[in-house]
């Protein structure tokens, strides 16, 4: 396993401070404040830290404040029912005493039912295609100065966009996009540990989709953005460290916020889980 994805899994493995109290350190992305997939995949590790033989099949957050990297944060899990399939919980993550996030999470007993799924659209084939971070490294010389580092050095999953987006000078797009993502390196068999990388990696690329018809994006001076809400359902399992399709769509932007929705395929063409997130676009002149 690479370093950059054990010290992923470090950040996602909180430390028990009391029964359903836990307490989480903060990775520095470059970001101004915490990256939000960050709280998220930690909210739910927090949630799956006091359930059993449970897997999560959908989770609803919002975020409240943001996130202060240099401080860790605390999540504290409420148990709010433990029925003959179902287990219900809601964490709420905390910072200067104030809540900054507050996560809903449905766990299932494992059964057998009825299946059927949207069909995985055409794309491209990931092995053919240039990650993220490899055209960032090419293309370094038009970077800021001050972001370089951080913008090009090693990440714990690779996405590789189908058609790549210059986030300095954006083109105007209809509101669809495709990205390939995996973590970069084998993981353990273990379906939480899934679950909570693919929580953290939702949050990557999803946002931006709102903005594509606008020609604008998150690094542009002047646009204020910012995830609201997040929302997963888990459809069928998965492995992380396989490529994944994330087939992301924005069906409507007004009155400074943007819808984002997001389907993830395995190479399969199996449907694994569906997203939707709500952010703020908002242009300031």
């Amino acid at each position: 396993m690479t370093e950059v994805l054990e010290k992923l899994i470090t950040v996602l493995q909180l430390k028990q401070i009391d029964d359903q109290l836990f307490e989480g350190c903060s990775e520095d992305l470059g970001f101004k404040n915490v990256f939000g997939g960050q709280v998220c995949g930690q909210a739910m590790m927090a949630a799956y830290q006091t359930v059993e033989n449970r897997t999560a099949h959908s989770m609803h957050g919002y975020f409240l404040r943001p996130g202060d990297h240099s401080l860790p944060i605390q999540y504290e899990t409420q148990i709010l029912r433990d029925g003959g399939t179902f287990s219900a919980r809601r964490v709420i993550a905390k910072q200067h005493d104030k809540e900054i996030f507050t996560l809903n999470v449905s766990f299932q007993e494992y059964e057998q039912g009825l299946s059927h799924q949207f069909e995985m659209p055409e794309t491209t084939d990931p092995e053919t295609l240039l990650s993220e971070l490899e055209m960032r490294r090419r293309f370094k010389h038009l970077i800021p100065e001050k972001l370089q580092d951080q913008f090009t050095r090693d990440r714990p999953i690779e996405i590789r966009p189908v058609q790549p987006i210059n986030y300095s000078n954006p083109d105007v797009r209809p509101p669809y996009k495709q990205n390939w993502f995996r973590a970069v390196a084998q993981l353990p068999d273990d379906l939480a540990l899934h679950q909570c990388i693919l929580t953290y990696a939702s949050d990557f690329g999803l946002l931006g989709t709102s903005m594509l018809p606008h020609g604008v994006s998150f690094a542009q001076k002047g646009m204020q953005v910012a995830s609201i809400d997040h929302a997963i359902w888990f459809h069928r399992p998965f492995r992380i460290d396989e490529w994944l399709l994330y087939d992301m769509d924005s069906p409507s932007a007004s009155q400074g916020r943007g819808l984002n929705r997001g389907n993830v395929y395995n190479q399969k063409g199996e449907l694994v889980a569906s997203i939707c997130q709500e952010a703020l676009i908002r242009k300031r002149s």
